[in-house]
Protein backbone atom coordinates (compact mmCIF):
# COMPACT_ATOMS: atom_id res chain seq x y z
CA UNK A 1 0.00 0.00 0.00
CA UNK A 2 0.84 3.69 -0.85
CA UNK A 3 0.70 5.62 2.33
CA UNK A 4 -0.18 9.77 1.36
CA UNK A 5 3.28 11.67 2.35
CA UNK A 6 3.66 13.61 5.65
CA UNK A 7 3.36 17.55 4.57
CA UNK A 8 4.64 19.90 7.65
CA UNK A 9 2.00 22.77 8.99
CA UNK A 10 4.61 25.93 7.94
CA UNK A 11 4.10 28.93 10.59
CA UNK A 12 4.14 30.44 6.91
CA UNK A 13 1.48 28.69 5.38
CA UNK A 14 -0.76 28.47 8.57
CA UNK A 15 -0.27 32.66 8.47
CA UNK A 16 -1.13 32.80 4.98
CA UNK A 17 -4.74 31.25 6.17
CA UNK A 18 -5.08 34.42 8.28
CA UNK A 19 -4.99 36.72 5.76
CA UNK A 20 -7.42 35.08 3.12
CA UNK A 21 -10.31 38.09 2.78
CA UNK A 22 -12.08 39.76 0.25
CA UNK A 23 -12.49 43.50 0.15
CA UNK A 24 -16.24 43.61 0.68
CA UNK A 25 -15.47 40.93 4.02
CA UNK A 26 -12.71 43.75 5.22
CA UNK A 27 -15.25 46.67 4.78
CA UNK A 28 -18.04 44.67 6.31
CA UNK A 29 -15.23 43.75 9.58
CA UNK A 30 -14.15 46.85 9.87
CA UNK A 31 -17.32 48.52 10.06
CA UNK A 32 -18.14 45.55 12.64
CA UNK A 33 -14.92 46.95 14.51
CA UNK A 34 -12.76 43.52 14.10
CA UNK A 35 -11.49 44.04 10.98
CA UNK A 36 -8.62 40.91 10.09
CA UNK A 37 -10.20 38.61 12.83
CA UNK A 38 -12.38 35.56 12.86
CA UNK A 39 -15.62 35.37 14.89
CA UNK A 40 -15.25 36.01 18.24
CA UNK A 41 -18.08 33.94 18.96
CA UNK A 42 -18.24 31.28 21.65
CA UNK A 43 -21.45 30.52 22.29
CA UNK A 44 -23.40 26.95 21.20
CA UNK A 45 -21.88 23.54 21.86
CA UNK A 46 -19.59 23.49 19.03
CA UNK A 47 -17.90 27.22 19.41
CA UNK A 48 -20.96 29.06 17.44
CA UNK A 49 -23.96 30.56 18.21
CA UNK A 50 -26.75 27.54 16.58
CA UNK A 51 -29.76 27.82 14.99
CA UNK A 52 -33.05 25.85 17.14
CA UNK A 53 -32.21 22.19 15.39
CA UNK A 54 -34.91 20.00 14.25
CA UNK A 55 -33.37 16.17 14.07
CA UNK A 56 -35.63 15.11 11.42
CA UNK A 57 -35.82 18.15 8.70
CA UNK A 58 -34.07 17.64 5.70
CA UNK A 59 -30.79 19.07 4.63
CA UNK A 60 -29.60 21.31 1.35
CA UNK A 61 -26.73 20.28 -0.22
CA UNK A 62 -25.07 22.40 -2.33
CA UNK A 63 -22.66 20.24 -4.71
CA UNK A 64 -20.87 20.37 -8.59
CA UNK A 65 -21.78 18.32 -11.40
CA UNK A 66 -18.91 15.81 -10.53
CA UNK A 67 -20.03 15.87 -6.80
CA UNK A 68 -23.46 14.45 -7.25
CA UNK A 69 -21.90 11.21 -7.19
CA UNK A 70 -21.07 12.17 -3.49
CA UNK A 71 -24.60 12.73 -2.58
CA UNK A 72 -25.87 9.78 -4.50
CA UNK A 73 -23.51 7.59 -2.53
CA UNK A 74 -24.74 9.16 0.65
CA UNK A 75 -28.54 8.63 -0.51
CA UNK A 76 -27.62 4.89 -0.51
CA UNK A 77 -26.20 4.27 2.43
CA UNK A 78 -27.90 6.99 4.68
CA UNK A 79 -31.66 6.40 3.10
CA UNK A 80 -33.19 7.62 6.33
CA UNK A 81 -31.33 11.33 6.15
CA UNK A 82 -33.81 13.65 4.46
CA UNK A 83 -31.76 15.23 1.79
CA UNK A 84 -32.34 17.67 -1.07
CA UNK A 85 -29.53 18.29 -3.67
CA UNK A 86 -28.92 21.35 -5.23
CA UNK A 87 -26.41 21.62 -8.20
CA UNK A 88 -24.51 25.19 -8.95
CA UNK A 89 -20.67 25.41 -10.22
CA UNK A 90 -18.86 25.10 -7.16
CA UNK A 91 -16.79 28.72 -7.70
CA UNK A 92 -15.60 27.09 -10.69
CA UNK A 93 -12.73 28.80 -12.52
CA UNK A 94 -12.73 31.50 -9.19
CA UNK A 95 -16.61 32.10 -10.00
CA UNK A 96 -17.15 33.33 -6.57
CA UNK A 97 -20.52 32.46 -7.03
CA UNK A 98 -20.38 30.22 -3.50
CA UNK A 99 -19.54 33.90 -1.66
CA UNK A 100 -22.07 36.26 -3.69
CA UNK A 101 -25.06 33.41 -3.33
CA UNK A 102 -24.49 33.65 0.43
CA UNK A 103 -24.34 37.50 1.01
CA UNK A 104 -27.66 36.98 -0.29
CA UNK A 105 -28.53 34.71 1.89
CA UNK A 106 -26.80 36.76 4.45
CA UNK A 107 -28.64 39.91 3.91
CA UNK A 108 -32.08 38.01 3.29
CA UNK A 109 -31.14 36.13 6.99
CA UNK A 110 -33.01 32.82 5.15
CA UNK A 111 -32.42 30.56 2.58
CA UNK A 112 -28.83 29.57 3.72
CA UNK A 113 -27.77 25.41 2.96
CA UNK A 114 -27.04 23.18 5.52
CA UNK A 115 -23.90 21.91 3.13
CA UNK A 116 -21.59 23.68 0.41
CA UNK A 117 -18.98 22.19 -1.93
CA UNK A 118 -16.46 24.05 -3.34
CA UNK A 119 -13.75 23.33 -5.55
CA UNK A 120 -11.53 26.45 -4.32
CA UNK A 121 -9.33 26.47 -1.30
CA UNK A 122 -9.62 29.82 -0.57
CA UNK A 123 -13.62 30.31 0.86
CA UNK A 124 -12.29 29.20 4.78
CA UNK A 125 -11.09 33.24 4.88
CA UNK A 126 -14.10 34.92 4.49
CA UNK A 127 -17.06 31.84 5.32
CA UNK A 128 -15.19 32.21 8.92
CA UNK A 129 -15.82 35.83 8.94
CA UNK A 130 -18.76 37.62 10.74
CA UNK A 131 -20.59 40.44 8.66
CA UNK A 132 -22.80 43.19 10.18
CA UNK A 133 -25.61 41.40 11.37
CA UNK A 134 -24.88 38.03 10.49
CA UNK A 135 -22.38 35.19 12.21
CA UNK A 136 -20.07 33.31 9.90
CA UNK A 137 -21.66 31.20 7.42
CA UNK A 138 -19.25 28.31 7.67
CA UNK A 139 -19.33 26.12 11.03
CA UNK A 140 -16.34 25.82 13.12
CA UNK A 141 -15.27 21.94 12.75
CA UNK A 142 -12.80 21.47 15.43
CA UNK A 143 -14.92 22.39 18.41
CA UNK A 144 -16.70 19.21 19.17
CA UNK A 145 -18.96 19.26 16.05
CA UNK A 146 -16.52 16.96 14.39
CA UNK A 147 -14.54 14.62 16.16
CA UNK A 148 -10.73 14.79 17.04
CA UNK A 149 -9.54 11.92 15.49
CA UNK A 150 -11.46 12.19 12.25
CA UNK A 151 -9.59 15.45 11.92
CA UNK A 152 -6.23 14.02 12.30
CA UNK A 153 -6.77 11.63 9.96
CA UNK A 154 -6.24 13.74 7.10
CA UNK A 155 -3.23 14.09 5.53
CA UNK A 156 -0.54 16.75 7.53
CA UNK A 157 -1.00 19.71 6.13
CA UNK A 158 -4.12 19.42 3.89
CA UNK A 159 -6.51 21.44 6.31
CA UNK A 160 -4.55 24.47 6.38
CA UNK A 161 -6.44 25.73 3.54
CA UNK A 162 -9.33 25.43 6.26
CA UNK A 163 -7.47 26.82 8.73
CA UNK A 164 -8.25 30.27 10.13
CA UNK A 165 -6.51 31.76 13.37
CA UNK A 166 -5.98 28.35 14.64
CA UNK A 167 -9.41 26.99 13.77
CA UNK A 168 -10.73 23.89 11.69
CA UNK A 169 -13.97 25.93 8.81
CA UNK A 170 -13.72 23.08 6.05
CA UNK A 171 -12.97 19.49 5.48
CA UNK A 172 -10.63 19.09 2.37
CA UNK A 173 -11.88 16.61 -0.16
CA UNK A 174 -9.28 15.36 -2.32
CA UNK A 175 -5.33 16.58 -2.78
CA UNK A 176 -4.37 18.72 -6.13
CA UNK A 177 -0.59 19.01 -6.51
CA UNK A 178 0.52 18.85 -10.10
CA UNK A 179 2.63 15.55 -11.72
CA UNK A 180 3.82 15.24 -15.32
CA UNK A 181 1.08 12.74 -16.87
CA UNK A 182 2.33 10.97 -19.95
CA UNK A 183 1.36 8.52 -22.29
CA UNK A 184 4.15 5.63 -22.20
CA UNK A 185 2.80 3.80 -25.67
CA UNK A 186 3.24 7.51 -27.40
CA UNK A 187 6.88 7.81 -25.92
CA UNK A 188 7.80 3.75 -27.05
CA UNK A 189 6.66 4.46 -30.08
CA UNK A 190 8.42 8.00 -30.86
CA UNK A 191 11.29 6.98 -29.48
CA UNK A 192 11.07 9.61 -26.73
CA UNK A 193 12.87 10.55 -23.81
CA UNK A 194 10.67 11.06 -20.57
CA UNK A 195 11.69 15.20 -19.67
CA UNK A 196 12.35 15.72 -16.06
CA UNK A 197 13.68 19.49 -16.23
CA UNK A 198 11.62 22.08 -18.32
CA UNK A 199 14.18 22.52 -20.70
CA UNK A 200 14.06 18.98 -21.61
CA UNK A 201 10.33 19.36 -22.20
CA UNK A 202 11.02 22.37 -24.26
CA UNK A 203 13.19 20.52 -26.33
CA UNK A 204 10.78 17.42 -26.27
CA UNK A 205 8.07 19.81 -27.74
CA UNK A 206 9.87 21.12 -30.69
CA UNK A 207 10.96 17.56 -31.77
CA UNK A 208 7.03 16.72 -31.69
CA UNK A 209 6.08 20.18 -33.38
CA UNK A 210 8.59 18.88 -36.06
CA UNK A 211 8.33 15.50 -36.25
CA UNK A 212 4.85 14.73 -35.34
CA UNK A 213 2.94 17.93 -35.84
CA UNK A 214 -0.87 17.26 -34.29
CA UNK A 215 0.90 15.78 -31.51
CA UNK A 216 0.98 17.87 -27.99
CA UNK A 217 2.66 17.73 -24.51
CA UNK A 218 0.30 20.47 -22.45
CA UNK A 219 -2.64 22.73 -22.65
CA UNK A 220 -2.76 26.20 -21.60
CA UNK A 221 -5.89 27.40 -22.55
CA UNK A 222 -7.76 26.76 -18.55
CA UNK A 223 -8.18 29.74 -16.04
CA UNK A 224 -5.79 27.52 -14.13
CA UNK A 225 -2.88 27.43 -16.67
CA UNK A 226 -0.74 29.89 -14.20
CA UNK A 227 -1.19 27.58 -11.29
CA UNK A 228 0.26 24.53 -13.81
CA UNK A 229 3.14 26.55 -15.19
CA UNK A 230 3.61 29.91 -13.47
CA UNK A 231 3.79 28.22 -10.09
CA UNK A 232 6.22 25.37 -10.99
CA UNK A 233 8.18 28.55 -12.07
CA UNK A 234 8.35 30.15 -8.90
CA UNK A 235 7.00 33.32 -10.10
CA UNK A 236 6.14 35.78 -7.53
CA UNK A 237 2.55 36.07 -8.71
CA UNK A 238 0.85 36.78 -5.54
CA UNK A 239 2.85 36.25 -2.44
CA UNK A 240 0.97 36.83 0.83
CA UNK A 241 3.85 37.84 3.21
CA UNK A 242 1.59 39.28 5.69
CA UNK A 243 -2.10 39.94 7.00
CA UNK A 244 -3.34 41.92 4.50
CA UNK A 245 -0.24 42.22 2.26
CA UNK A 246 0.77 40.78 -1.23
CA UNK A 247 3.94 40.94 -3.06
CA UNK A 248 3.48 40.98 -7.04
CA UNK A 249 6.42 40.76 -9.54
CA UNK A 250 5.26 39.10 -12.48
CA UNK A 251 8.52 40.18 -14.33
CA UNK A 252 10.71 38.35 -12.56
CA UNK A 253 13.08 35.59 -14.76
CA UNK A 254 11.38 33.24 -12.87
CA UNK A 255 8.17 34.26 -14.68
CA UNK A 256 9.83 35.21 -17.56
CA UNK A 257 11.23 32.00 -18.71
CA UNK A 258 8.26 30.11 -18.33
CA UNK A 259 6.80 32.42 -20.53
CA UNK A 260 9.21 32.03 -22.67
CA UNK A 261 8.87 28.57 -22.65
CA UNK A 262 5.15 28.36 -23.35
CA UNK A 263 5.38 31.20 -26.11
CA UNK A 264 7.38 28.85 -27.50
CA UNK A 265 5.54 25.92 -27.32
CA UNK A 266 1.99 27.25 -28.40
CA UNK A 267 3.85 28.81 -31.32
CA UNK A 268 5.00 25.22 -32.83
CA UNK A 269 1.61 24.29 -31.69
CA UNK A 270 3.54 21.74 -28.87
CA UNK A 271 0.77 23.06 -25.98
CA UNK A 272 -2.77 24.25 -27.17
CA UNK A 273 -4.46 26.52 -26.12
CA UNK A 274 -7.42 24.64 -26.54
CA UNK A 275 -9.33 24.13 -22.61
CA UNK A 276 -8.95 20.62 -21.71
CA UNK A 277 -12.64 20.67 -20.94
CA UNK A 278 -13.73 21.88 -24.30
CA UNK A 279 -15.58 19.62 -27.16
CA UNK A 280 -12.77 20.84 -29.29
CA UNK A 281 -10.30 19.65 -27.14
CA UNK A 282 -11.03 15.94 -27.33
CA UNK A 283 -12.55 15.69 -30.82
CA UNK A 284 -8.40 17.21 -31.68
CA UNK A 285 -6.33 15.29 -29.48
CA UNK A 286 -7.83 12.33 -28.37
CA UNK A 287 -4.76 9.87 -28.81
CA UNK A 288 -2.22 12.63 -29.25
CA UNK A 289 -1.54 13.73 -25.67
CA UNK A 290 2.11 12.97 -25.79
CA UNK A 291 2.58 14.39 -22.12
CA UNK A 292 0.51 16.83 -20.01
CA UNK A 293 1.55 19.01 -16.69
CA UNK A 294 -1.85 18.84 -14.40
CA UNK A 295 -3.19 18.35 -11.28
CA UNK A 296 -3.43 14.86 -9.83
CA UNK A 297 -7.18 14.81 -10.99
CA UNK A 298 -6.51 14.74 -14.47
CA UNK A 299 -6.17 10.78 -14.12
CA UNK A 300 -10.02 10.41 -13.50
CA UNK A 301 -11.11 13.64 -15.08
CA UNK A 302 -9.62 13.35 -18.07
CA UNK A 303 -7.37 10.31 -19.51
CA UNK A 304 -9.87 7.60 -17.72
CA UNK A 305 -12.93 9.29 -18.55
CA UNK A 306 -15.50 8.62 -21.36
CA UNK A 307 -16.30 11.75 -21.56
CA UNK A 308 -13.01 13.11 -22.21
CA UNK A 309 -9.58 11.56 -23.83
CA UNK A 310 -10.85 7.83 -22.62
CA UNK A 311 -6.95 6.94 -23.22
CA UNK A 312 -6.89 2.53 -23.31
CA UNK A 313 -5.55 0.93 -20.40
CA UNK A 314 -1.59 1.03 -19.48
CA UNK A 315 -0.62 3.80 -21.63
CA UNK A 316 -0.74 6.71 -18.98
CA UNK A 317 1.55 7.32 -16.84
CA UNK A 318 2.26 9.73 -14.16
CA UNK A 319 5.90 11.23 -13.49
CA UNK A 320 7.52 13.42 -10.78
CA UNK A 321 7.15 16.96 -11.31
CA UNK A 322 9.57 19.02 -13.67
CA UNK A 323 12.28 21.31 -12.31
CA UNK A 324 14.40 24.32 -13.48
CA UNK A 325 18.05 22.90 -14.55
CA UNK A 326 19.87 22.76 -11.28
CA UNK A 327 16.91 23.68 -8.78
CA UNK A 328 15.21 21.92 -6.49
CA UNK A 329 11.69 20.14 -7.52
CA UNK A 330 8.51 22.16 -6.32
CA UNK A 331 5.29 22.19 -8.36
CA UNK A 332 1.61 24.03 -8.44
CA UNK A 333 -1.67 22.97 -7.14
CA UNK A 334 -5.10 23.29 -8.72
CA UNK A 335 -7.60 23.18 -6.79
CA UNK A 336 -8.85 20.28 -3.77
CA UNK A 337 -12.17 21.08 -3.38
CA UNK A 338 -13.51 21.85 0.12
CA UNK A 339 -16.73 20.61 2.22
CA UNK A 340 -18.43 23.16 4.50
CA UNK A 341 -21.10 22.80 7.35
CA UNK A 342 -23.40 25.92 7.69
CA UNK A 343 -23.26 27.87 11.18
CA UNK A 344 -27.52 28.18 10.46
CA UNK A 345 -28.35 24.42 9.90
CA UNK A 346 -31.44 23.72 11.87
CA UNK A 347 -30.01 19.65 11.15
CA UNK A 348 -26.62 19.92 12.27
CA UNK A 349 -26.58 16.06 13.02
CA UNK A 350 -27.14 15.50 9.40
CA UNK A 351 -24.98 18.03 8.03
CA UNK A 352 -21.82 16.61 9.76
CA UNK A 353 -22.67 13.17 8.89
CA UNK A 354 -23.08 14.21 5.37
CA UNK A 355 -20.06 16.10 5.24
CA UNK A 356 -18.03 13.12 7.36
CA UNK A 357 -19.23 10.97 4.87
CA UNK A 358 -18.41 12.79 1.34
CA UNK A 359 -14.83 13.42 2.99
CA UNK A 360 -13.60 10.54 4.37
CA UNK A 361 -15.98 7.09 3.40
CA UNK A 362 -14.69 4.73 1.15
CA UNK A 363 -17.99 4.70 -0.79
CA UNK A 364 -17.03 7.66 -2.66
CA UNK A 365 -13.66 8.66 -1.72
CA UNK A 366 -11.78 5.13 -2.63
CA UNK A 367 -14.63 4.04 -5.09
CA UNK A 368 -15.88 7.20 -6.76
CA UNK A 369 -13.64 10.34 -6.41
CA UNK A 370 -11.59 11.22 -9.36
CA UNK A 371 -8.96 12.53 -7.44
CA UNK A 372 -6.22 11.52 -4.68
CA UNK A 373 -8.53 11.74 -1.30
CA UNK A 374 -6.95 14.45 1.41
CA UNK A 375 -8.26 11.63 4.45
CA UNK A 376 -5.09 9.97 4.52
CA UNK A 377 -6.71 6.29 5.24
CA UNK A 378 -9.03 6.79 2.09
CA UNK A 379 -6.25 8.34 -0.25
CA UNK A 380 -3.59 5.19 0.53
CA UNK A 381 -6.42 2.96 -0.39
CA UNK A 382 -7.39 4.79 -3.67
CA UNK A 383 -3.49 4.81 -4.72
CA UNK A 384 -3.77 1.41 -4.17
CA UNK A 385 -6.67 0.29 -6.20
CA UNK A 386 -5.62 3.04 -9.15
CA UNK A 387 -2.25 1.30 -9.41
CA UNK A 388 -4.40 -2.58 -9.12
CA UNK A 389 -6.43 -1.64 -11.73
CA UNK A 390 -4.12 -1.72 -14.87
CA UNK A 391 -5.08 1.10 -15.98
CA UNK A 392 -2.01 2.97 -15.50
CA UNK A 393 1.86 2.33 -17.03
CA UNK A 394 3.95 2.11 -14.55
CA UNK A 395 3.64 2.65 -10.54
CA UNK A 396 2.03 5.98 -9.17
CA UNK A 397 4.70 7.06 -6.59
CA UNK A 398 4.78 10.06 -8.20
CA UNK A 399 0.84 10.34 -6.90
CA UNK A 400 2.15 10.91 -3.39
CA UNK A 401 5.41 12.43 -3.51
CA UNK A 402 4.71 15.39 -5.40
CA UNK A 403 1.88 16.43 -2.57
CA UNK A 404 5.13 17.72 -0.26
CA UNK A 405 6.25 19.75 -3.30
CA UNK A 406 3.95 22.12 -3.55
CA UNK A 407 5.59 25.74 -3.75
CA UNK A 408 5.30 27.99 -0.62
CA UNK A 409 5.71 31.09 -2.69
CA UNK A 410 2.07 31.29 -4.20
CA UNK A 411 0.36 32.69 -1.90
CA UNK A 412 -4.15 32.47 -1.66
CA UNK A 413 -5.66 35.68 -1.85
CA UNK A 414 -9.48 35.30 -1.80
CA UNK A 415 -9.83 36.92 -5.17
CA UNK A 416 -8.92 34.19 -7.95
CA UNK A 417 -5.82 34.56 -9.54
CA UNK A 418 -7.90 31.96 -12.55
CA UNK A 419 -10.14 34.78 -12.64
CA UNK A 420 -7.23 37.37 -13.50
CA UNK A 421 -5.79 35.42 -15.72
CA UNK A 422 -8.93 34.18 -17.94
CA UNK A 423 -9.59 37.40 -18.04
CA UNK A 424 -5.97 39.54 -18.99
CA UNK A 425 -3.95 36.45 -20.22
CA UNK A 426 -6.66 34.15 -22.17
CA UNK A 427 -7.87 36.69 -25.01
CA UNK A 428 -4.43 37.45 -25.89
CA UNK A 429 -2.61 33.72 -26.37
CA UNK A 430 -5.83 32.66 -27.73
CA UNK A 431 -5.98 35.49 -30.18
CA UNK A 432 -2.15 35.29 -31.56
CA UNK A 433 -0.36 37.13 -28.78
CA UNK A 434 2.42 36.27 -26.27
CA UNK A 435 2.32 35.57 -22.73
CA UNK A 436 5.89 37.63 -21.86
CA UNK A 437 4.57 40.35 -23.92
CA UNK A 438 1.45 40.05 -21.48
CA UNK A 439 3.09 39.57 -18.19
CA UNK A 440 3.01 43.46 -17.04
CA UNK A 441 -0.43 43.69 -17.89
CA UNK A 442 -1.23 40.60 -15.68
CA UNK A 443 0.95 41.67 -12.81
CA UNK A 444 -0.94 44.93 -12.68
CA UNK A 445 -4.71 43.07 -13.01
CA UNK A 446 -3.15 41.46 -9.80
CA UNK A 447 -2.16 43.85 -8.31
CA UNK A 448 -5.37 46.31 -9.10
CA UNK A 449 -8.13 42.90 -8.03
CA UNK A 450 -5.72 42.60 -4.90
CA UNK A 451 -6.30 46.41 -3.46
CA UNK A 452 -9.76 46.28 -4.60
CA UNK A 453 -9.96 43.61 -1.80
CA UNK A 454 -8.14 45.72 0.90
CA UNK A 455 -4.47 44.23 0.37
CA UNK A 456 -1.41 46.65 0.91
CA UNK A 457 0.68 45.56 -2.17
CA UNK A 458 4.55 45.15 -2.42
Amino acid sequence: MVQAPERTHSPRRRFRSLALLSGAAAIALLAAGCAGGSSSASNGEFGFPETEQQADSTITVWVDNTRVAAADAFKAANPDVPIDVVTYDGSANGSNSFQTKIQLFDKAKKGWPDVVWSTQTNDAAWASQTTPGSQPFAAQLDGGLVDSELIDGFTAGSLDPCTVDGKIYCLRNDLAQNVLWYDKTLFDQFGYTLPTTWEEYQELGEKVAAEHPGYIIGAAGDAWTPEIYMWASKCQAGDVTAVREITVDTTSEECQRMADLLDTSIANGSVTTESVFSPSFVQKYAGKVLAMPGPVWYSGAIFNSPDSLNVPAGQIGAATPLTWDGEDVVTGNVGGGTWYISSHSANLASAKKFVEFAATSDEYQVELNPGLPAFAAAGEKWVAKQADSGYFAGDLDALTDSASLVWSGWGSPTFSQEAVWAKTVTPVITSGGTISDTLEEWGQAIKDQAQVNGYKVG
